[in-house]
């Protein structure tokens, strides 16, 4: 049996380029390694799914830092207005939680998750799930079909590759259409973990004195190997028996894997800012004003209001004060030097989780090859790419989830309207 259009991938990209396809008139198959469509869908968001971010396009794309300006065309023809008008005509409510993020009122993936593979049925769609495809069949310069591991052949002119990146690999996400890009003639550039923990090998680490300690609206910088600062996320960070994680970290993480590569060198600084919105004169006046007013309290009690309870030793230890240490007897220079720490606490950072831990993958099919106002091939007629296969990657907080949803809806329209042409 022949189809108009074959999507390869049963997850957000995936979904929403079979809606669009068969949208527009194509008769469409979805394939799907798996026994059940979505799964990523299904876990984002700690199991909530943001479903997209609310932001202007322009900020949008900011938070896009992996070739997010790659997707203006996209999003020209499917927004994130355009997805939440999507889900609202589903029936499915949103509402808007911090810096954007939309979440269905729900609270739950499986209304996002269900809603959408009921539209797939409902327009018409062939799904196959347990049908993992072994290759994509390509005839002078063109897609001719694809053959499923079963060794069974299904025609089409069109096959959509959404079959996500590297992360995340026990939601189906192996790599397949790494091979399947490079078969047509595609280069991929290099895959690497983002939106990941970071690993440490400093010594308060290996210690686990700080294991657990979460921290509230602070800002991590990134340095490179010159000592010049790369990037700065605020927010919440967490320490952990390997290193940091939290969100301000996962943002991080990417620039990590980059500098590291870039250096060759084993580690990379980061730096933790514990009173973002102070100066380091005034931290410094502040802290010692704390001090001159109890002035019989040993100063480990006396920080404690200003600083977290825990950090404190560490802060004193590396600023080589006495913990019982009392206001007549500071050192000006050692309380310098806690001050600095308070505004720019160093930690080594040896590295990241791997990418199957990732939340994300960086890297992927390189754009040069790819029709952005499409998504289509450069290299092969009726060969559509979308979503994390695709060199592409943004923070987490719903806006990889509006890539995959804007590349998806792009491909599958196109390759409904190529019929036509």
């Amino acid at each position: 049996m022949a189809y108009d259009v074959i999507v390869v991938g049963g997850g957000s990209a995936g979904l929403m380029a079979s809606i669009a396809a068969s949208l527009s008139g194509a008769k469409v198959l979805l394939l799907d390694k798996g026994d059940k469509l979505g799964r990523k869908l299904g876990i984002s968001g700690g199991g909530r799914c943001n479903v997209t971010n609310n932001k202007e396009t322009d900020d949008l794309i900011k938070h896009i830092p992996g070739n997010g300006r790659f997707l203006h065309s996209a999003f020209s023809n499917f927004s994130n207005k355009d997805i939440i008008e999507f889900f609202e005509n589903l029936g499915i409510r949103l509402k808007e939680e911090d810096n954007g993020r939309m979440f269905p009122v729900s609270d739950k993936a499986k209304t996002v998750v269900d809603a959408l593979v009921n539209q797939v049925r409902k327009q018409g769609v062939d799904i196959r799930i347990n049908s993992p495809v072994e290759t994509i069949i390509y005839k002078n310069d063109s897609v001719n079909g694809v053959r499923l591991k079963s060794g069974e052949t299904i025609r089409s002119k069109n096959v959509i590759v959404a079959s996500g990146g590297k992360s995340v690999p026990h939601t189906g996400s192996t790599g397949d259409g790494y091979l399947w890009a490079k078969d047509a003639g595609h280069s991929i550039t290099d895959l690497f973990p983002t939106e990941v923990p970071l690993t440490s090998n400093d010594s308060f680490i290996k210690s686990r004195e700080l294991q657990g300690l979460s921290l509230r609206d602070v800002t991590l910088t990134v340095w490179n190997s010159k000592g010049k600062p790369l990037i700065s996320h605020g927010g919440d960070m967490l320490f952990t028996h390997f290193g940091i994680s939290g969100p301000i970290a996962l943002r991080c993480s990417q620039f990590v894997v980059k500098e590291l590569s870039k250096s060759g060198l084993k580690e990379t600084i980061l730096t933790v800012d514990f009173q973002p919105n102070k100066g380091l004169n005034e931290v410094y006046d502040e802290t010692l004003a704390l001090t001159k007013n109890e002035p019989k309290k040993a100063v480990k009690n006396v920080l404690r209001g200003y600083l977290n309870e825990r950090v404190i030793p560490l802060l004193l230890q590396k600023a080589e004060l006495d913990e019982q240490l009392t206001h007549d007897n500071i050192p000006k220079q050692n309380w310098m030097a806690l001050s600095k720490l308070i505004k720019a606490f160093p930690i080594k950072i040896s590295g990241t989780l791997s990418i199957e831990e990732a939340f994300v993958t960086g890297g992927g099919v390189n754009l040069k090859e790819i029709d952005p106002k499409t998504m289509q091939s450069k290299l092969m007629n009726g060969l559509y790419f979308c979503g994390e296969v695709l060199d592409i990657h943004g923070y987490t907080g719903g806006y990889n989830i509006t890539a995959a949803f804007s590349s998806g809806y792009t491909a599958g329209k196109n390759a409904a309207l190529s019929l036509s042409e």
